[in-house]
């Protein structure tokens, strides 16, 4: 492909059909034009040009002058590049408009699903991770076996709850992961009991009553693929916290009593 066919294949994703998008790049190349010379200029059937003029000039791409025959200029680089960023703009607001309305006509039973979501692959667990703990009102718990699941947004993302005065706990029997947050005085750190018989376990991530993600890997490589699960706000999720909190609860006074 040319520089000209990447010109006019990106002229396409801005709006353009392709007889728009080659009428107005040889448009640049002159002055001004008639028909015949634009035809000369591209691959553009000269019954096609006078179409294609019409739309790019409805666009505010081109001038007319209506002369015998009649004559085509294009408009300058930083004015057709502005026409091209509102009408996009435009479009863009018009589409997400519609989407806003639709999303308001939810019924309330769907509303009220409870909506179990899978994600996969260690990237996207982070951002989802990310996503949910910037979510929080309350509290945050954050159960991380291995060091490769505690990233730096992820890590930045607990801090910046708990400075926003949510109750955020690591939790990992990793030494290694709970050195990371050293430096993040806001956090509590507590050790996990280890449970070397399970490697398939990932990470647990709990926030405020009813939201709760759980990842689990593909092999007994802590380094493998990552898979999850996450609820948000679920009646589902509320069940599976409220455990969790019994089982954590029982840890805390076992480990007080130690």
């Amino acid at each position: 492909m040319t520089d000209h066919d990447d010109a006019v294949a990106a002229l396409q994703r801005l709006g353009l059909s392709n007889y728009e998008a080659q009428v107005f790049i040889a448009l640049q190349r002159v002055d001004s034009g008639t028909v015949r010379d634009v035809a000369q200029l591209t691959e553009v059937p000269r019954s096609q040009v006078y179409g294609a003029a019409e739309d790019l000039a409805g666009r505010g791409l081109i001038d007319i002058q209506q002369s015998n025959p009649i004559q085509y200029r294009a408009v300058g680089i930083e004015e057709a590049r502005t026409r091209l960023r509102e009408r996009l703009e435009r479009e863009e607001e018009r589409a997400f408009e519609y989407i806003e309305t639709a999303r308001s006509e939810r019924t309330a039973e769907a509303e009220t699903q409870e909506d179990i979501w899978t994600v996969r692959g260690r990237d996207t667990i982070a951002d989802r991770v990310k996503q949910l703990v910037a979510g929080a009102d309350d509290r945050v718990v954050h159960g991380i076996r291995a060091p490769s699941m505690l990233d730096d947004g992820v890590l930045d993302a607990l801090g910046a709850a708990a400075d926003r005065g949510v109750d955020v706990t690591a939790v990992s029997a990793n030494e290694v992961v709970r050195e990371r947050f050293v430096d993040t005085a806001d956090v509590t750190v507590r050790a996990a009991p280890d449970a070397p018989e399970d490697q398939r376990s990932g990470r647990v991530l709990v926030v405020d009553a009813d939201t709760l993600l759980l990842s689990v890997h593909g092999g007994p490589d802590l380094e493998g693929h990552e898979a999850a699960i996450w609820s948000a706000e679920t009646g589902f999720a509320a069940v599976l916290v409220s455990m969790l909190d019994v089982w954590f609860d029982r840890h805390l006074q076992e480990e007080a009593e130690r």
